[in-house]
């Protein structure tokens, strides 16, 4: 049985691709941090583990990683707790996690790891007096990061603006869309990551945006 960590299992994505995961086989760890959504979790079929992101020490994001198969990275601050929390949720706490995944392929180990992050996060212009920019910054950071790493097998996942519609399907971003309008779904999210967590091989490119459309998500 596949063992996959969501680290962030308590957002909307993660708790959308929970039970869809153990449905489909999958032994499920959810990485929260308040205690009183253990019972949620668990009553979504899978383990929970009490951690604060960013909290988690090098050598204990090694033991923790080094247990599963896949590993999900859905965490996010959302804007909570100001530019500072952000920075250290979003950037620092990812980072961390990065830094560990090279760790364990020094030793050997290699998760799969499914990185969320959103459509165009890598090429952002979005100003630094927006109070978007904390979050942008973050993640284009941690993308550019991913992405310089050697011996790693990831794929970055770059949904457009999210809404609360069921998935119906999906389409690449392409260099014509105007991203203004674009949308996915947060189940098609959740529905990407069980394609790509069953995968034995994952996307060559690295990165791949999508926003809802009509093709199955094996077609990604």
């Amino acid at each position: 049985m596949t063992d996959v960590l969501i680290i962030g299992g308590h957002g909307k994505v993660g708790l959308l691709a929970t039970p869809k995961l153990v449905d489909h086989g999958f032994s499920v760890t959810s990485l929260i941090r308040n205690p009183d959504q253990v019972t949620e979790i668990e009553s979504l079929g899978a383990t929970a583990l009490l951690k604060d992101v960013t909290q988690v020490t090098a050598s204990d994001w090694d033991g923790i990683l080094a247990g599963f198969d896949v590993i999900v990275w859905t965490a996010g601050n959302g804007g909570r707790g100001g530019p500072e929390v952000t920075y250290a949720v979003d950037r620092d706490a990812a980072l961390a996690v990065i830094d560990s995944l090279e760790r364990l392929r020094d030793s050997g180990t290699t998760p799969r790891y499914l990185n969320v992050s959103y459509a165009g996060a890598r090429d952002h212009t979005v100003p630094e007096t927006d109070s978007f920019f904390p979050y942008a910054d973050s993640k284009k950071t941690v993308d550019d990061r991913l992405v310089a790493t050697e011996g790693l097998d990831y794929v970055i996942l770059g949904p457009a603006t999210l809404t609360e519609d069921p998935a119906e399907g999906v389409a690449p971003v392409t260099a014509d869309l105007d991203r203004s309008d674009a949308h996915t779904a947060r189940e098609l999210v959740a529905d990407v990551i069980v394609e790509f967590a069953g995968r034995e091989d994952l996307p060559g490119q690295r990165t791949v945006e999508f926003v809802d459309g009509t093709a199955p998500v094996s077609e990604l």
